[in-house]
């Protein structure tokens, strides 16, 4: 009998037996299941188990986190369940079953938008840049903006278009391409498919308005003529246009004999797609991505538009727990094709900062807890800079009344912000930065509405958390907690400990850690990701790095590796100490592209061994941080483990951990 077979034997009993268990599988800290009737599992009495550490439902999975010893607790639980364990992308299939129709439409839209995001942003901060020095009339008595008095500026102005065009205007090659990658067909076929959407041989989309119908060029066919007029900047036809190529080419790598796929396949499923994305598909999602854009700019501007502001500001931040908030990046995009600007993005940026300025309310009443600070300083100055998750799973769902009190704030700026019209040229940095995308005459509306994001929650957190905090209250509510536990899964996806053994051979007890790569060594809390920010798996250390190859920090024994992601390893020290190490956040996804293990499972390895090579280009492709932790996961006979941080480290030198 196994040593969690008991365990094993209450945990299955507590999913609701083994007829409720479509498929199972595991990570390096969890246990994956896709449930048949999730609603028989009862949570409770599953995280109330001695060898559980919590659990959460994401895209449809039941997750229970076990922790360092999950590789034998899972090996005990198919015997105990008399099961075949799977591949966790068998279990995201399964799991697709227990997701709604919108669910998976936004998992979708989130999975095609996310490597794309990066590309995004600069370039908003690029149109940004350009507004502050194109359009500010800031010198000769208001008369002339910076280009006017500059020609050195005037051609910087000009050059930055050249990445400003790339991105928005270019913007459907990067959608046929993000939908070719995530459904597993010819990427180049998609990118090729995406160009003919913006070539220079179509009238530009932006130009279309402004031209009569008589003008627009047209392909003849003698009996029937189509428009000659391109895409650029739309979003809708290029997602229609590349799911068409992606099911003719899987058509036709279907019904074609493989000795001749190679010409029949792409030839075929190229050809026809280029014809139904300009003949049927294109119109169709210009109408309909107008209509939507048409939809909220009504909202919007309408007569209703002070609801609607007020309605977005409050919602907005729950939406991003739920991940429903991803389909406001196809609506903004929109908006910016249709009608030169959006209104929606100042909204968005403004819910950031009300939520960071929650947090800075829980700086102040926590100013003497030495330890809440060295979350909330981070999360707040995070929060501040667009990255609101530290700040909402990390400090304000754990106490309820800061979520609140941020929602209020965000929907009271939301309200001026459309009340005075504010626009953003694009989509930005969604904090206080991101008044750089904010079209000139409207940054100082932004700036006041930035203002009443920053003093309306703070007065509201700290008035609120005081007698919440006097009574002992302040954990927030069990809905807000488990809602939390449920969002922080995308940044728990990945987080890996090992399942160790005593190991025996002659390794040197080492008494510090050396750099496992080169780059800049920063705290676990500024991670950012919800989990090993929290401390959750143990503590530790993260580096961003400058190279490729990930080295052993100690001697040590190779105790886990993760065969089919391979982004991470567990290493065990003579002194007991259990180390993992853990490329990225949430690159468990990539299953093991741009990643590869140089050593193996049970090998004894010295300092300064390389461990894994990966491909930071890939990862950031991916829209993941390459951002690289450290976590000690079991102290072994280590005391006073001291973490260094705040410096640039070099691979297999710099010390990064001592203890005695």
């Amino acid at each position: 009998m196994g040593k969690y077979a008991e365990d094993a034997k209450q945990l299955l009993r507590l999913v609701g037996g083994r007829e409720n268990i479509a498929a199972v599988s595991h990570c390096m800290t969890r246990m994956r299941f896709a449930l048949v009737e999730p609603k028989k599992a009862d949570v409770a009495a599953i995280e109330a188990m001695k060898v559980v550490k919590g659990s959460f439902t994401q895209s449809g999975q039941f997750q229970v986190i076990i922790g360092n010893t999950v590789a034998d607790f899972y090996n005990d639980f198919v015997k105990e369940a008399g099961i075949e364990g799977v591949s966790k992308d068998a279990v995201k299939q399964a799991a697709k079953k227990n997701q709604t129709v919108l669910q998976r439409i936004i998992a979708a839209l989130a999975e095609i938008f996310a490597p794309l995001i990066p590309a995004i942003i600069t370039g908003g901060l690029i149109l940004g840049f350009r507004n502050c020095i194109d359009s500010l009339y800031l010198f000769e008595n208001g008369t002339k903006t910076l280009c006017g008095i500059s020609q050195f500026w005037a051609g910087i102005d000009s050059f930055l278009w050249l990445i400003g065009e790339a991105v928005f205007h270019m913007l459907p090659v990067g959608i046929c391409w993000s939908v070719t990658k995530k459904m597993g067909t010819n990427q180049m076929l998609g990118i090729v498919l995406g160009l003919t959407l913006v070539s220079g041989q179509l009238l530009n989309a932006y130009a279309v308005a402004g031209t009569a119908a008589a003008d627009i060029p047209k392909w003849d066919f003698g009996s029937f003529q189509i428009n000659m007029i391109g895409y650029q900047g739309q979003v809708l036809p290029a997602i229609m246009a590349a799911f068409m190529l992606v099911y003719l080419e899987r058509f036709f790598r279907k019904i074609t004999p493989q000795v001749i796929s190679m010409i029949v396949v792409p030839f075929c499923s190229l050809l026809l797609s280029v014809m139904a994305a300009h003949f049927v598909l294109g119109p169709i999602g210009w109408q309909i991505g107008a209509a939507v854009s048409a939809m909220v700019f009504a909202g919007i501007t309408g007569p209703f538009k002070i609801l609607f502001g007020a309605i977005f500001g409050i919602v907005y931040a729950p939406l991003v727990i739920t991940g429903l908030h991803h389909m406001s990046n196809a609506i903004d995009l929109q908006l910016i094709a249709d009608y030169g600007g959006t209104m929606l993005w100042p909204m968005i940026a403004l819910s950031n900062i009300a939520q960071g300025s929650a947090v800075l309310g829980m700086v102040w009443l926590q100013r003497k807890d030495q330890e809440a600070q060295e979350v909330n300083i981070p999360a707040c100055i995070s929060c501040y800079l667009g990255v609101t998750e530290p700040a909402i799973f990390g400090v304000n769902l754990k106490r309820g009344f800061p979520f609140i009190c941020g929602m209020v704030g965000s929907g009271i700026a939301a309200v001026i912000c459309v009340a005075t019209g504010t626009t953003a040229n694009a989509i930005g940095v969604g904090g206080i930065p991101g008044i750089l995308s904010i079209q000139p005459p409207y940054m100082v509306s932004f700036a006041i509405c930035a203002a009443i994001a920053v003093a309306v929650p703070f007065v509201l957190t700290v008035a609120a958390g005081k007698k919440r905090l006097q009574m002992g209250k302040g954990n927030g509510t069990v809905e807000l907690a488990e809602i939390a536990a449920g969002a922080g899964a995308n940044a728990v996806a990945g987080v890996m400990a090992s399942a160790m053994q005593n190991t025996e051979g002659s390794i040197n007890v080492a008494e510090e850690l050396k750099a496992f790569l080169s780059g800049s060594a920063i705290p676990l809390k500024e991670v950012g990701d919800g989990v090993f920010s929290e401390g959750v798996m143990g503590g530790g250390m993260a580096i961003i790095p400058e190279n490729e190859t990930l080295y052993a920090p100690a001697d040590a024994e190779v105790a886990v590796l993760m065969p089919e992601s391979r982004h991470a390893c567990g290493l065990k020290l003579e002194n007991g100490m259990e180390v993992l190490l853990h490329i990225g956040i949430d690159t468990v996804g990539m299953d093991g592209d741009g990643f590869e293990y140089l050593v193996q499972e049970g090998q004894k390895v010295r300092a300064g061994t390389p461990l894994i090579r990966f491909d930071r280009a890939k990862i950031k492709a991916a829209g993941h941080p390459d951002v690289t932790v450290c976590i000690v996961t079991d102290e072994g006979n280590a005391r006073e483990i001291q973490f260094h941080t705040g410096m640039c480290v070099s691979a297999k030198e710099t010390v990064v951990a001592e203890w005695k």
